[in-house]
């Protein structure tokens, strides 16, 4: 995110924040190796939010983000959330990224939550 986005644009978690109570942080591994992370942050006694979802450059275009993804969703789900929100960026670096979301119905929608409308930000929903 920081290589691609400027400092006051960059929305991810850091460690003691995806430790926080309430956080349910996922790793994918192969191996000892791992692939890729993400995190689902409740919005609203309903609604979740998709965080710091990355995928190491080695793992790219092998279906790793697509599984995490998947997780986020199942789980989601599994805790009983009806709605979906993520934020990813709007350069051309984050296409694959917002192709990926689509392709698992996101669309996008206008700012939530505590976010102001940001032109580095790609807002998502989806329903579940």
């Amino acid at each position: 995110m920081h290589a691609h986005t400027p400092n006051e644009s960059v929305h991810a978690l850091d460690g003691a924040e995806l430790a926080a109570p309430g956080i349910r942080f996922f790793t994918l591994w192969d191996g000892d190796t791992a692939l890729a992370m993400g995190a689902l942050r409740p919005h609203g006694p309903d609604a979740g939010e998709l965080k710091s979802m990355h995928v190491v450059a080695e793992a790219r275009g092998r279906g790793a983000g697509a599984a995490m993804l998947r997780h986020l969703i199942a789980t989601a789900r599994q805790i009983g959330l009806t709605r979906l929100y993520l934020e990813t960026g709007s350069g051309a670096e984050f296409l694959p990224a917002r192709r990926l979301y689509a392709s698992h119905g996101f669309a996008e929608c206008g700012p939530y939550g505590a976010y102001d409308p940001d032109p580095n930000s790609t807002f998502m929903t989806r329903t579940l």
